[in-house]
């Protein structure tokens, strides 16, 4: 293209080229189905929206699902996922690039889904909720089941069954979807709704868990592979049994579960045990257990005889107790009197040292005690006085130190808010001449404004106002009938006027004056005569 071509060339804005692509993109293609490996997903945005890539061995394309679409989706995107999406091919003109608006995911085939559960199962078991060790115990005989699976199939009627031949028991059903949209979410929440009642609320908490459902394809079974079902399951503080589909079918969430039932049957007969089994195998512990008592109490009383003939008689074994009594009653006379006389010598002792010099001597020695004290008391008393004086000097130093500062601190307050207030009343005094001036000027404007659309400024130009006697204004002359009294404006006073129509005789009609005109006649009042309006 030659240079005066190429300057006729229409001028474009970006953002009108981005819009023209972006219009022809859309418009070209529309809606698409296409089909690729998940790349570069790092899991949801923030916004709620998820932001991807599709390739396959040659190209690459930028997609994007919105929080309300990814909502709906039974399969997440997975990083490596091979899938078929469907939507609406745009661009996105901050970078310069097209995208799908994916509003349909489905992975590519029963590989991919198989793909996809490897994939979560190794995950999940690298986080430990399939480990052995956290699986719990189930009751010997639970006194309610709870059982999560749909109201309307033939899985719940089957386990009451089996429970009912077995062992009846109370049963809690908690009706949820078992495959669809939203079955996931609501499976994963009635497992933490059991876990979440109260022993003694109304409805009490169960005492096992049972999630069951029919057998079917892994699109139907996909629920059960969801990880917040897993999760849920192995968050379970109450023992729970997974009863998904038939012998063959294996889901994420039996290897969650605390015990696996191949059918929801099975699940049954492992919840609970054999009624009439239990009743025969009670009454044989019975039987063993009286049996077991009878000879236990035969050999209690073989050994109680043969402990008998052992044991000596009561004489022999009071006889040396009551030989020691009388020794020791024979030997209690003589031992009070030796205690007696011993007291009785020590007594002497004591009085013999006692005398009126001693308690004398005690005496004096305590008077000298006394005065030592009261002198001491006397030292300590004029110390303590004299360190209060002291403490009162430097305190009273103190306090007029700071009353000083106190009060040189509040004089320069006092000077500082005066200096305030007159700088406030000077403001104050040009805010109110400012005012002052402002509401003058518009008071002014106002006048003028009114004098302006006043009537009287008309009415000063030589023009008059004609009223009825009620104050009307009368703007046509056919508003006016003979005889009618009227009051007539100008500009510097009111005249009252009486109205009558022209003379009897035919004239030419007066352009300026209509036939059959009123006159009007009338009187200033209280000033002198005006004269006709129209003589």
């Amino acid at each position: 293209m030659n240079e005066p071509a190429r300057l006729n060339v229409p001028e474009w804005t970006v953002s009108e080229l981005s819009a023209a692509l972006r219009k022809t993109v859309e418009d070209g293609f529309g809606y698409v189905r296409v089909r690729g490996e998940i790349s570069g997903y790092r899991g949801v945005h923030g916004s709620g929206h998820c932001y991807f890539a599709l390739k396959d061995e040659g190209a690459k394309v930028e997609a994007v699902i919105w929080r309300s679409t990814l909502a709906r989706l039974r399969i997440k995107p997975e990083e490596g996922l091979e899938v078929v999406v469907t939507g609406r091919v745009t661009t996105y003109p901050a970078q310069s690039k097209y995208q799908i608006v994916v509003e349909t995911l489905a992975p590519a085939g029963l590989g991919a889904l198989m793909a996809l559960v490897e994939e979560r199962k190794r995950r999940l078991a690298a986080e430990g909720l399939f480990d052995a060790a956290r699986k719990q115990l189930l009751p010997f005989l639970p006194e309610a089941i709870g059982v999560i699976t749909s109201p309307a199939g033939a899985v719940i009627r089957d386990i009451l069954h089996r429970l009912a031949d077995r062992f009846p028991r109370h049963v809690i059903v908690w009706p949820v979807r078992v495959q669809g949209d939203g079955a996931a979410e609501e499976i994963a929440a009635a497992i933490a709704g059991f876990n979440a009642l109260s022993p003694l609320g109304a409805i009490r908490k169960p005492d096992l868990i049972i999630v069951a459902r029919g057998g079917g394809s892994i699109e139907d079974l996909w629920s059960f592979h969801e990880e917040v079902v897993v999760r849920a399951a192995a968050a379970s503080t109450i023992a729970l049994i997974s009863a998904v589909g038939h012998e063959t079918d294996v889901t994420l969430i039996d290897l969650a579960a605390d015990r696996r039932a191949p059918t929801p049957t099975a699940a049954a007969e492992m919840a609970v045990p054999v009624r009439a089994e239990l009743l025969v195998r009670i009454e044989g512990l019975a039987h063993r257990a009286l049996a077991c008592w009878q000879r236990c109490q035969e050999a209690r009383r073989t050994e109680l005889r043969a402990a008998l003939r052992a044991l000596p008689t009561a004489e022999e074994l009071l006889a040396l107790p009551r030989q020691r009594l009388d020794h020791a009653s024979a030997r209690l006379p003589r031992a009070l009197i030796a205690n007696a006389q011993i007291h009785h010598a020590q007594f002497s002792r004591v009085a013999g040292r006692l005398g009126s010099h001693t308690l004398r001597a005690r005496i004096e020695r305590c008077c000298e005690l006394v005065d030592a004290l009261a002198q001491r008391a006397q030292r300590a008393q004029g110390v303590a006085q004299l360190r209060r004086r002291e403490r009162l000097a430097s305190t009273s130093m103190r306090l007029a130190a700071a009353l000083r500062a106190n009060a040189e601190s509040q004089r320069t307050r006092i000077a500082r808010a005066r200096e305030r207030v007159a700088a406030l009343t000077q403001r104050s005094n040009r805010a109110i001449i400012l005012l002052l001036s402002q509401r003058a000027a518009a008071l002014i404007r106002c006048t003028e404004l009114l004098n302006a659309f006043s009537h009287r400024g008309v009415l000063a130009r030589g023009f008059a106002l004609v009223r009825d006697l009620a104050g009307r204004p009368l703007r046509q002359a056919a508003a006016v009938e003979p005889g009618m009294a009227l009051d007539i404006e100008f500009f510097d006073g009111h005249v009252r006027a009486a109205a009558e129509r022209s003379g009897g005789s035919v004239r030419a009609p007066n352009p300026e004056r209509p036939q059959g005109a009123l006159k009007i006649r009338g009187r200033r009042g209280g000033d002198d005569g005006q004269g006709s309006l129209f003589g």
